[in-house]
Parts: structure tokens; C-alpha cells; sequence
């Protein structure tokens, strides 16, 4: 299903499906994630910004563990450990910086 024109659809795991733009310096996705979809930690260079557009996230960044609702914004910084669960089918926009290469 094309939900943005002229970009396809990337999944990163089962449940959970992104559509990535690059530019010269950073990458900007839109993040769908089905309920109870579980993201494993992990971790890369790339400084992340997510803004929560719908549903609930449930993110562990680093030792904390916040809960993310329409609205919110997370910083993650670079090489922090992280994941996440899916408590509600959920849409979201990534930023990373620099580009997300795997991504394209």
C-alpha cells in the first residue's frame, strides 16, 4: 500500500513499516507500528528525534523507560541503547542525523 507518494515501504521488522526521505545531512521517516510490536534494544550513531502523531509507544532509552502519546517528542542521543512496545497501533515521525544509509 503506497501511503506516501513515490516512497516505498521499508520494514524494519515485522509490525513495524517505515517510509524514509533523505536530504544532504539527515533522514526523515514516517513510522507505522501495529499494536504490541516490540522494536529490540539496540543502537546506532545516528542522533534520533520521534514525534508521536498517534497511538501509544512505550520507548526504554538508556535506564529510563517513558511513555510516548500524541504530541510527545523524544530526543534518543547517538549510540544510546533503546527499544520500544507498541501498546497501540501507532504513527510517528523519525528524525536521524546524519543519514540513515541502511535506510535507503
Amino acid at each position: 500500500m503506497e501511503i506516501i507518494k513515490d516512497i516505498p515501504v521499508r520494514e524494519l521488522v515485522p509490525g513495524i513499516n517505515g517510509y524514509y526521505r533523505h536530504g544532504a545531512a539527515m533522514t526523515l521517516g514516517l513510522v507505522l507500528i501495529d499494536k504490541g510490536t516490540s522494536l529490540p534494544m539496540h543502537q546506532h550513531p545516528h542522533e534520533q528525534i520521534t514525534y508521536m502523531i498517534k497511538g501509544e509507544l512505550e520507548m526504554q532509552i538508556g535506564d529510563e523507560t517513558v511513555l510516548l502519546t500524541p504530541g510527545s517528542v523524544q530526543v534518543i542521543p547517538s549510540n544510546v541503547l533503546h527499544g520500544a512496545t507498541a501498546h497501540s497501533d501507532c504513527e510517528l515521525i523519525d528524525v536521524f542525523n546524519p543519514i540513515r544509509e541502511d535506510y535507503r
